[in-house]
């Protein structure tokens, strides 16, 4: 990679501590774009499909139930393929931020292709959402993930600078997906767009875009101080990636790791596929601006609390511990929505419990899986990032494809029933008439959109209504406590100081025995 030697691709962070313009450009700012495009895919991009191109039907169900799957197994395939890339990959610039300018580019491109799905028969149809829904995620976006989670682990082996990378790093994600993407977007963006597709185009492309020029910013505001350190601790790259996954999954810490992100993204990921539904038809009523802010606002409060709390917590008490009773009241706070899921007071309430609990999972994750593999590589004396990041991307995108699987096939067997769309009220009336439907509102109180078109939400069967608050309220119940069992047995903070010396003792010696060979 020649023009990774240019000046002009170089990072502007020369130190060798972390700096404040590493930390709010490279860490909180830079990321934005890119999660932001995210975090809008995850909550609304099935909406899309089954609202906006009405897919619930297609081919029976089969085609929402299964295209997701398919398509995360082959995400799963990239993850692996970037992964021993990544490790492979020697530049002035590090091994994974020469990808992440790559990523700049490419992820604005295939997110425009998301929603530009042409007016067409259902094959066409069909065949432009699995290549675009591939050309994004599992090829634009896993370059951009990869490389961006690998970030906080490679940028210091400071724990205190790399803690704080991480809060930084999470910051951002919480800003996306916690104030803008729930607050703003149910309660002013989504009753403008409604199920017109056009505008759905237009605010996708806007919202791609911005993802270029702060993408180019996490690049040159971040550094790779790990990687820079002595060559003999890069040995792990020329290993097979058979034998790469048998050390990862011989480390008991690694396999606790792994486990726990497993379970957790079961829960989340759920909770996110039936976040819009949840508040459209069993808190709320169709894009009424107000239910999902909300919620959103009340469980989302103790997230800003979190940048002020969650760090010195940590380092007093450990990070596992903090976790460990966060996830308790997270069990809690999801039961309690579960048990009066149709209370928005109480529901409020539970949110509220739920996410203050779940702030040290959210802060300082991250860090945590950088403590394990500085524990791997004292262990081994290797170090595997690219691999055992793959890992961790191939279950975070094997469960998006799973759930949404499930959620969809589950949806379509309990008779889920997309909006309509009408010109009048007349014809809406005479449309649920003909199909035996009811509509959530009553039809005089609707207000059609600026160009005169009504978007009516039908009633949902309750079979329906308890698909969805199982997915965003109750399954949490259960994932809540696994966690708090898994994480009793990650006990990995306990001896890493002294394991950290000696990595750098090691590196010290191996560094001084290269220059007596040279000038030999």
């Amino acid at each position: 990679m020649k023009l990774m030697n240019s000046p002009l691709v170089a990072s502007r962070i020369k130190s060798e501590t972390v700096t404040k313009s590493e930390k709010w450009l490279g860490y909180l700012l830079g990321p934005a774009g890119a999660l932001l495009l995210n975090a809008v895919l995850a909550t609304y991009l099935n909406v899309y499909y089954t609202d906006v191109l009405n897919l619930t039907p297609l081919w029976n169900g089969v085609f929402l139930t299964v295209f997701p799957i398919v398509s995360k197994i082959i995400d799963a395939i990239t993850n692996v393929v970037m992964g021993q890339v990544i490790d492979r990959t020697k530049t002035k610039e590090g091994k994974a931020r020469p990808w992440l300018l790559l990523s700049a580019f490419l992820v604005p491109v295939t997110g425009i292709l998301l929603f530009t799905v042409p007016e067409s028969n259902d094959t066409v149809k069909a065949l432009w959402v699995m290549l675009s829904y591939n050309l994004f995620y599992s090829f634009a976006y896993t370059i951009f993930n990869m490389s961006h989670n690998l970030m906080v682990p490679l940028s210091t082996r400071d724990g205190t600078a790399r803690g704080g990378l991480s809060v930084f790093n999470q910051i951002t994600t919480i800003m996306m997906s916690g104030i803008l993407v729930a607050l703003v977007f149910p309660m002013v963006i989504m009753p403008m767009i409604g199920v017109d597709k056009s505008k759905w185009i237009t605010l996708m492309t806007i919202l791609s875009i911005i993802a270029l020029p702060l993408t180019l910013l996490e690049y040159y505001f971040t550094k790779e101080r790990v990687t820079q350190e002595a060559a003999a601790a890069e040995e792990g790259d020329k290993l097979p990636f058979v034998k790469q996954l048998k050390i990862l999954f011989t480390d008991k810490y690694m396999i606790l790791m792994y486990v726990y992100f497993f379970v957790y993204n079961v829960g989340v990921t759920l909770k996110n596929l039936g976040l819009v539904y949840y508040c459209n038809y069993v808190l709320g009523t169709y894009n009424d601006g107000i239910t999902q802010m909300l919620v959103s606002v009340i469980g989302g409060i103790p997230m800003g609390i979190g940048i002020f709390a969650v760090w010195p917590l940590a380092k007093k008490f450990g990070k596992r511990n903090v976790t460990m009773v966060g996830f308790i009241l997270y069990a809690v706070g999801s039961l309690i929505c579960w048990l009066f899921a149709h209370n928005l007071v109480i529901v409020l309430i539970g949110q509220f419990i739920k996410n203050i609990g779940g702030l040290p999972c959210a802060y300082v994750f991250m860090a945590l899986f950088a403590d394990c593999l500085d524990h791997l590589e004292w262990k081994t004396d290797l170090r595997m990032d690219g691999a055992a990041m793959s890992i961790y991307n191939i279950i975070a995108v094997a469960m998006v494809g799973i759930m949404t699987g499930v959620f969809n096939w589950l949806l379509a067997k309990a008779g889920y029933l997309a909006p309509i769309t009408a010109s009048s009220t007349a014809d809406a009336a005479a449309t649920l008439a003909q199909n035996g439907w009811a509509s959530q509102v009553a039809l005089e109180n609707l207000k059609p959109a600026a160009d005169g078109v009504l978007t009516v939400a039908i009633q949902q069967p309750s079979a329906v209504t308890s698909v969805i608050s199982f997915a965003f309220v109750g399954l949490e119940v259960f994932t809540g406590i696994a966690l708090v069992a898994i994480l009793f047995f990650l006990n990995v903070e306990k001896n890493l100081p002294q394991e950290q010396a000696e990595i750098k003792a090691r590196h010290e010696a191996n560094g001084a025995a290269l220059t007596e060979g040279e000038e030999a």
